[in-house]
């Protein structure tokens, strides 16, 4: 096979605190911005696209893709407990008007990591009212801007912490991570700094299974009539010895959240490389594996067995809403997404309901702690002049999705 079912989605992702820039009243924005910080820099403006989203959303529908994946900043919607901007959601109002307008597919994402301030402040999602407040916030998003929104999901790779405590031990500044924490309480007046990233994980799959659920009741019974599921982040997770916990991990971090997309409208599948489970944590990559700008291995097989081990437990439609390498060498970037794209194709071909390519991501961005080293982009960024550079991978990708089928060669 090598055209893709009709109606297949093909697109770009972006997440609201890596583009939009100045995201002050986020818990993010905090951390960066202290000291001591595990963030190598700022976001400041990122890739300013809180104002340059009209050109970015036309360039992606000029590039030849159908689909745009990006995240509505719940610091800006609900800057204060109980206080919502207007101002705010006609922003992302004008977002997917935009989208419709260049005929591409919106899809929105509630929460992509970052919280509001007062929300870290409070103590994150390790309190109970968390649930209540993200029910809240989930509703008012889709009342506002439901009749627009054709495909959403509630949380951004959710398991995530889960999958953090697998690291080695080595490569866990747990004493730095620690002083940051109390560090950035002590910045907000409050007795805990509640962020995502550093939360309980056990407290956090429990609670945020709970919303994501409630949240999906929410936004079903606005207005619109669209399809709501949860992106969750896979690895190919591959046994490293006979008393390899492969398949303890695999139970632990991606199971509770994978049966939880069962009872969704769909899964989106987040995957991006390979990790050796040892007896104790992750192993290392192994000697003379090529290593991506962001630590681990090269490796675009990860996507087709991601989807296999998903497809095992949900019995709903799979996107791929992340999938993409970070790097330099656009060359690498074309042959990572050959790749990726052929893995995709086996598993339509033996059946599994793959109906969407979302490509991380649209531009360069702001890539957390590690800053805007990470290009992960099919553009790239000028940051002092915000000019927009359209790579070949870009040309590459969007000459597939124009003819929803492979390409034989990519372009010279």
């Amino acid at each position: 096979m090598v055209h893709f079912p009709n109606g297949f989605l093909w697109g770009a992702a972006t997440a609201a605190h890596q583009v939009e820039g100045n995201n002050i009243n986020s818990d993010l924005w905090v951390l960066e911005h202290i000291e001591p910080t595990l963030f190598v820099e700022p976001s400041l403006d990122a890739c300013d696209h809180l104002r340059l989203y009209p050109e970015d959303i036309k360039l992606l529908a000029q590039l030849g893709f159908n689909t745009y994946r990006f995240s509505i900043e719940w610091a800006r919607v609900e800057p204060e407990r109980g206080h919502f901007s207007t101002a705010a959601m006609e922003h992302y109002r004008r977002v997917l008007v935009a989208c419709h307008e260049n005929g591409i597919t919106p899809m929105v994402t509630l929460y992509h990591f970052s919280s509001p301030r007062w929300f870290a402040a409070m103590g994150g999602w390790e309190r109970p009212e968390s649930l209540e407040l993200f029910v809240r916030y989930a509703a008012r998003v889709a009342r506002h801007l439901g009749d627009l929104v054709q495909f959403a999901t509630t949380f951004n790779e959710p398991n995530l912490p889960m999958q953090l405590r697998w690291l080695p031990i080595t490569e866990v500044p747990i004493v730095k991570v620690k002083r940051m924490a109390k560090v950035a309480a002590r910045a907000i007046g409050a007795d805990k700094f509640g962020c995502f990233f550093l939360g309980n994980g056990d407290v956090l799959r429990d609670r945020m299974i709970a919303a994501h659920h409630r949240a999906l009741e929410a936004m079903k019974s606005g207005p619109g009539n669209y399809q709501v599921g949860v992106s969750v982040s896979l690895q190919d997770e591959q046994p490293a010895g006979a008393d390899s916990r492969r398949n303890q991990k695999c139970a632990e971090v991606y199971d509770p959240w994978l049966y939880a997309a069962d009872k969704s409208d769909f899964l989106g599948v987040q995957a991006y490389t390979r990790c050796r489970v040892g007896k104790r944590s992750d192993l290392s990559p192994e000697p003379g594996a090529e290593i991506t700008q962001m630590g681990y291995e090269f490796w675009p097989e990860a996507l087709e067995a991601c989807i296999r081990y998903a497809n095992e437990r949900v019995k709903v439609p799979i996107y791929i809403t992340e999938n993409g390498v970070a790097t330099d060498d656009d060359e690498r970037r074309v042959e990572y997404v050959r790749r990726a794209l052929g893995g995709v194709l086996n598993c339509i071909t033996d059946g599994i309901d793959v109906r969407g390519y979302i490509h991380w991501s649209l531009l360069d961005n702001f890539e957390w702690i590690m800053g805007y080293r990470p290009r992960f982009g099919l553009v790239a960024v000028d940051r002092a002049t915000q000019t927009r550079s359209v790579k070949p991978s870009a040309h590459y990708l969007g000459e597939i999705a124009r003819h929803n089928r492979m390409l034989p060669n990519p372009p010279a």
